[in-house]
Order: structure tokens, then C-alpha cells, then sequence
């Protein structure tokens, strides 16, 4: 299998070691393994059924391997339910969009905050004092940071359910980064937008991957390869539930296996370039 060079210890923040998942008796995940740099933007890329899904809910907590260790910033997490792996500072888009539709794209986006408040059931029954500039702290990160960042200003007080698609993708995105997370895992962030909301989702993904107030890990699983070779900097290639190769998108796109596994004989830049 390619690759590029061992990553350092310290700079592991997801290890995953010989994963594997079944369903019944057909393999999801054979024997997985992968290794995310703090820092980077990570691509997972496959045909439909090669178990890239799968290996997202392993990684935070959907479904429990039947063998192998997973372990975020050197801890093991086999065992930690999604939430609490939430608070270690994962977060998560789906491949379909999971949004409140009956609430506004603020109150969408508030949620995801929640791990943040430190203020307790009594506390917080009284809006004073403490709790109240707790509340006015959370605010003004949402509304200064997130809504800034996703240009989403003009629709803050709309109800989700009432956007195109393209926005509620921004929306989910938004509630995601209110986490304030370390590793943040992208589940097909561009299924279904047009070329000018893929231009833009792709360009928040550089944003808060590179931007001095975020530095966030992204590990993303996507079918667009032009946008995966131009964002990442490393790629899994996954078939048939195997990694059958991780490198640089250089490396990956001139791997003639990766290609017939992937596209056939077809140029991987094919639909695109």
C-alpha cells in the first residue's frame, strides 16, 4: 500500500488500527487502519460501498467495531458514546442534512454549543449574573465568528426548514463548528449543491482549516475528486471495505490501482478537468 511518511506520535490526533466491522457476515471494514495529522485536511475516497460511511460512524461513535482501537489525541475511545466524544472535541456533518427545519438558523446553530455552558439546572432557571453573560459570551461567538464565517447573516432568524438545501449544508455546518471542535468529519459536504455553493463550501473548508482562530482537522468523505485533490493533503483510498492506499493527492492520482478501483480506466479528473 503507498504512502507517504510515518507520522510523528505528537502529531497523531486520530489513530485508527486494524478496523473491523460487520454486518452479519459481510465486511464493512477489513482490517482499517489510518492516521490523521493535527492540522491537515484528510480525504477518504471510494465507490459507493467501499465502507466510507461506516468507518465515519466508528469514528464517532455510531457504531462499535468488532475489532481494532480508535484512539482521538491518544486516548481510546471504543467505548466513549457520541456525545462524549463531542466534549473531547469531534464533530460531525452527515451526508444528509440533519437539521431542526421548524427552528431558525440561529437557535439551529445554538445547539450545537451546549457542551460549552458550565451553568447547572439551578443556575440557569435564573437569567443573572453569571448565566447571563455566559449566554451573551456564546452569543456574540456564534453571531461574530460562525454566521461571519458562513455569510449567513441575512438568514439568521429564518426557520432552516424554509432554505434551499445549499444553505441548510451551512447551517449543519455552522452547529458543527459551535462545538469549537479539534477534529471535525465531513460526510459528503458537497452532495447535492451546485458549482457556486461547492466553491463556497469548499472555501470554508480551507477557512477553517487554515485561519489562525480556528486551525480545525478536517477529515472529509467525498465523490467530487476535483475538490479532493485540490483541498487535501492526504488521501485514504478505500475499496471493498480495505484501504488500499494513503498518500498525497499526487500520489494517489497517479496510482493506476486507485484509478481502476475507483473509475475504472477513466481519468480520476475526468468529469472536471
Amino acid at each position: 500500500m503507498g504512502g507517504t511518511t510515518a507520522i510523528k506520535a505528537d502529531d497523531v490526533l486520530l489513530d485508527l488500527k486494524d478496523i473491523h466491522m460487520y454486518f452479519g457476515k459481510v465486511a464493512a471494514l477489513s482490517g482499517v487502519s489510518l492516521q490523521v495529522r493535527k492540522g491537515d485536511i484528510h480525504s477518504v475516497i471510494g465507490p459507493n460501498g467501499a465502507g466510507k460511511t461506516v468507518m465515519m460512524n466508528i469514528i464517532n461513535g455510531l457504531y462499535r467495531p468488532q475489532k481494532g482501537e480508535i484512539r482521538f489525541k491518544g486516548q481510546l475511545i471504543n467505548n466513549i458514546r457520541p456525545y462524549q466524544r463531542a466534549s473531547l472535541g469531534m464533530a460531525r456533518t452527515f451526508q444528509k442534512v440533519e437539521v431542526f427545519g421548524g427552528m431558525t438558523v440561529l437557535d439551529n446553530i445554538r445547539l450545537g454549543r451546549h457542551i460549552h455552558f458550565k451553568s447547572g439546572i439551578l443556575s440557569g432557571a435564573i437569567y443573572a449574573g453569571r448565566v447571563a453573560r455566559e449566554e451573551i459570551e456564546h452569543r456574540r461567538f456564534i453571531e461574530e465568528e460562525i454566521i461571519d464565517l458562513l455569510e449567513i447573516e441575512h438568514i439568521r432568524h429564518k426557520p432552516v426548514g424554509m432554505l434551499p438545501y445549499g444553505l441548510q449544508k451551512r447551517v449543519e455546518l455552522g452547529r458543527a463548528l459551535a462545538l469549537e471542535p479539534e477534529l471535525l468529519i465531513l460526510d459528503e459536504p458537497l452532495a447535492g449543491l451546485n458549482l457556486e455553493e461547492t466553491e463556497d463550501m469548499a472555501r470554508f473548508v480551507i477557512d477553517v482549516n487554515e485561519d489562525k482562530r480556528w486551525k480545525v482537522t478536517c477529515l472529509l468523505v467525498e465523490h467530487d475528486m476535483g475538490v479532493v485533490m485540490d483541498l487535501s493533503h492526504q488521501v485514504f483510498v478505500l475499496n471493498f471495505g480495505n484501504m488500499i492506499m494513503n498518500g498525497t493527492p499526487q500520489e494517489v492520482q497517479n496510482n493506476p490501482q486507485v484509478i481502476k478501483a475507483y473509475l475504472g480506466e477513466e481519468d480520476m479528473y475526468a468529469t472536471r478537468r
